[in-house]
């Protein structure tokens, strides 16, 4: 009876051990998944880069003509043009490039996680976003515009009063609107398709995003116009990178100078912005060079 008694305090004491050894597993487990929910990861340098010989750059898939899918599933528009030549200097080839689709407020998270190395989706510099990005020079210009229907066109802030704004999460606009026009209802969506949808449906008054992209739609959906083509200040949009990754910012620095040599981004317009614009936008309006506005 003692053995048994003895074997089974010994089952007993080895079971709690057991058991204490299991919390302590998944109380480091917890940490670590902590850690890796707080979505920050060590970008990759210049030289891992061409280790690899590819680069991941964040771009739209629907922000037309900007950076979009065309109808053979090809990734297309102004910063995509750049993105390629960027892959073609670094590593030798346009193919070099990886894209990934990201969503105007995922731009900062991708970055901060290393999902990709640089984002070029139609990144609008601002201070509150410098604090957690680097940005690289400039090579366009912009401003917030507002398209409407034109049989209620908005031609005025103060028209919004009473009605509803379709804005893109992350974007400038819904910045902009927040601060400078609470009085005004929001109707904000992760995508950009989802909000021209809102705006097509009715669902909005208007829909309010950089003057570059508004202006190319409205030149492609009859019965639309930009009655506000320039909103806010004239902003920089620029390329950014994980903050830090010095070495990375320096090159496409050094790369943006270059490129003023030959008209890089007014040949860039030329292939991918002036199709959709015709004579209807000063390229000088938009167009950046050598990093100066």
């Amino acid at each position: 009876m003692k053995k048994k008694i003895g074997a089974i305090l010994l089952t007993i004491i080895l079971m709690v051990g057991l058991l204490a050894g299991c919390g302590q597993k998944s109380e480091g487990t917890e940490e670590n998944a902590e850690e890796k929910g707080s979505g920050k990861a060590t970008a990759r340098t210049l030289d891992e880069i061409k280790q690899d010989g590819k680069i991941k750059i964040g771009v739209f898939s629907d922000k037309n003509p900007f950076g979009y899918v065309d109808e053979n599933g090809e990734v297309q528009g102004y910063d995509v043009y750049f993105a390629k030549r960027i892959a073609k200097d670094l590593l030798g080839s346009e193919d070099a490039v990886e894209f990934v689709y990201v969503e105007a407020a995922s731009r900062v998270e991708y970055l901060q996680s290393g999902k990709v190395d640089i984002i070029l989706a139609n990144f609008t510099v601002t201070d509150e976003r410098k604090e957690k990005v680097d940005f690289a020079l400039p090579y366009m210009k912009v401003a917030l515009g507002v398209v409407s229907p034109e049989a209620k066109l908005i031609t005025d802030v103060s028209q919004l009063k009473d009605g509803t704004l379709i804005v893109v999460k992350g974007t400038t606009a819904e910045t902009y609107f927040s601060e400078k026009h609470p009085e005004i209802k929001l109707l904000k969506f992760d995508e950009y398709q989802e909000a021209y949808d809102a705006l097509l449906d009715g669902r909005g008054e208007a829909f309010s995003t950089d003057n570059t992209e508004v202006l190319a739609w409205a030149l492609n959906n009859k019965g639309y116009a930009v009655g506000i083509e320039s909103l806010g200040n004239t902003d920089a949009i620029a390329p950014a990178v994980q903050k830090g990754n010095t070495a990375l910012l320096d090159w496409i620095n050094t790369e943006i100078k270059s490129l003023a040599d030959e008209k890089f981004f007014h040949a860039d317009y030329e292939k991918t912005l002036k199709p959709v614009y015709g004579e209807s936008v000063d390229p000088e309006s938009l167009v950046v060079e050598g990093g100066e506005m």
